[in-house]
């Protein structure tokens, strides 16, 4: 098999989409996840910490600057470590929600499968064609399928990449892929046509 270093050109080139990151101060948040689940346990993930502060750096900008934002949690039912009746399935303190802001609860890992996130973003003036900045966990599946979902119902999502973490896993070949890796692809996929990736925080334009 032959392979090259040159990138082929991307799905969002050949349709002709806008590939320019969001300005925050025109979009609305929307933090994924970032619940106690990953930080510790079973589901904790490889730079949860560092995405978690990024989270915050970025949710305390979009406060500043009046962007509405929209808090999602996973709820994996009780005993699970999605159980959002226990502290484990909480969201972070340092990025908890104040009072004015949405959260959303979801069971699928697009945030807009079976949820009220539409209709949230409805109540507050967004709909198809308008900036989503997405955030949170995991890269490799809430974030992307919730972006990908962002995508079919005509918004234009933006990924924060250093506000998002996953965790290593088994190949269907038995080899492990490591987060770093698995994270670059979940982002690659994304570019290619979901949407667009501002590779930190202060990438996005104010």
């Amino acid at each position: 098999m032959t392979t090259t270093s040159t990138p082929s050109t991307t799905l969002r080139d050949v349709s002709g989409l806008d590939s320019r990151p969001a300005r925050l101060s025109e979009s609305t948040l929307i933090m994924i996840d970032f619940q106690n689940t990953y930080r510790s346990g079973v589901m904790a993930l490889d730079g949860a910490e560092a995405a978690l502060a990024a989270g915050a750096r970025l949710l305390a900008r979009a406060r500043a600057a009046g962007t509405p934002v929209v808090h999602i949690l996973h709820d994996g039912g009780e005993g699970s470590p999605y159980d959002i009746r226990a502290e484990i399935g909480r969201i972070c303190d340092e990025v908890a929600p104040v009072a004015g802001e949405a959260v959303v609860v979801k069971r699928f890992p697009n945030s807009f499968h079976d949820t009220d996130l539409v209709k949230t973003l409805t109540e507050l003036g967004v709909g198809a064609g308008d900036d989503l900045v997405l955030a949170g966990f995991m890269t490799h599946m809430c974030v992307t399928f919730t972006a990908e979902g962002a995508f079919n119902l005509g918004y234009r999502p933006t990924v924060v990449a250093e506000a998002t973490a996953t965790r290593s896993l088994a190949a269907p070949d038995g080899t492990v892929v490591s987060s770093a890796a698995l994270k670059a692809g979940a982002l690659t996929t994304i570019t290619d046509l979901f949407g667009t990736v501002a590779p930190a925080v202060d990438a996005l334009p104010a």
